[in-house]
């Protein structure tokens, strides 16, 4: 049996109290970050890959099914308000297409060719980085979409939670994050999908400090799309170039982003 499908260190669920099970679940969430640091040099394996294909103007996608898909799609949705990149540069693809963000859809995971199908719709090519997401390590959909896309030349990682798997055959750089039985018998929702939210927030970070979007420990290329994120602008811009809050305001309104407005006042 795989390490996602073996039975919970707990028993009787129902009968515990809710301190209980509320401390239990957090003990079991602390062995996370500790997992996915034994996979750290299989992270920095593909993310180098990754970067190297980049900078060349390849492109980052991800595939899943339910939980994993959704957060890969979570990761790429981000990278452009956080670091001002274009929407087609980081993707990603959940089986069952854009309606199973919300909403289950049977059988999707299941379609071993739907992945493939998927990607030739963005006209993947060479330069571009495929990351299968799933927990088990055995859905259709992830194995199939990695197998063509390495078939055709493009970069493949994945990131998944048991060793020798069919998703992990078919990727060049696997990451196998160990996160042991899940509280809640099979539920992959829980740590492992937290260890892979984990990675892929190191994956897409580190990306894009290499690729040049943090300068110091800042998002200079962020997108100012409401008030919090335009007031974060105006203190980087003032500590910046040490300037009053008035004149940082009106540094920010002119070039419209921390970059521009540091970059002209310098």
């Amino acid at each position: 049996m795989s390490l996602t499908e073996s039975a919970s260190n707990y028993q009787d669920l129902e009968k515990m109290p809710l301190g209980e099970i509320l401390s239990n679940m957090n003990r079991e969430d602390k062995t996370v970050p500790l997992a996915v640091e034994k996979a750290l040099p299989q992270i920095e394996a593909l993310t180098a890959e990754i970067v190297k294909r980049m900078k060349q103007g390849g492109r980052l996608f991800y595939i899943g099914a339910g939980t994993s898909g959704r957060l890969g799609i979570l990761d790429a949705s981000e990278c452009p308000p956080t670091y001002g990149v274009p929407h087609g540069l980081v993707v990603g693809l959940i089986a069952g297409g854009d309606q199973a963000i919300r909403k289950a859809v049977e059988y999707a995971e299941d379609d071993y060719e739907q992945a493939w199908k998927d990607l030739k719709e963005h006209e993947i090519n060479e330069l571009d980085s495929l990351v299968g997401i799933a927990a088990s390590g055995r859905t259709p959909y992830v194995v199939g979409g990695l197998k063509s896309a390495r078939q055709a030349g493009l970069l493949t990682g994945c990131i998944v939670c048991n060793e020798h798997s069919a998703v992990a055959a078919e990727a060049e750089y696997p990451v196998e994050v160990l996160v042991g039985p899940e509280f809640v018998t099979g539920s992959t929702r829980m740590k492992s999908g937290t260890a892979q939210k984990l990675v892929l927030n190191m994956i897409s970070t580190s990306a894009m400090i290499q690729l040049g979007r943090v300068k110091g420990n800042k998002m200079v290329d962020m997108q100012l799309s409401n008030t919090k994120l335009v007031d974060r602008a105006t203190r980087m811009v003032m500590e910046e170039l040490k300037i009053d809050k008035a004149a940082a305001e009106a540094l920010i309104q002119k070039h419209g982003n921390v970059r521009a407005a540091i970059e002209a006042a310098k």
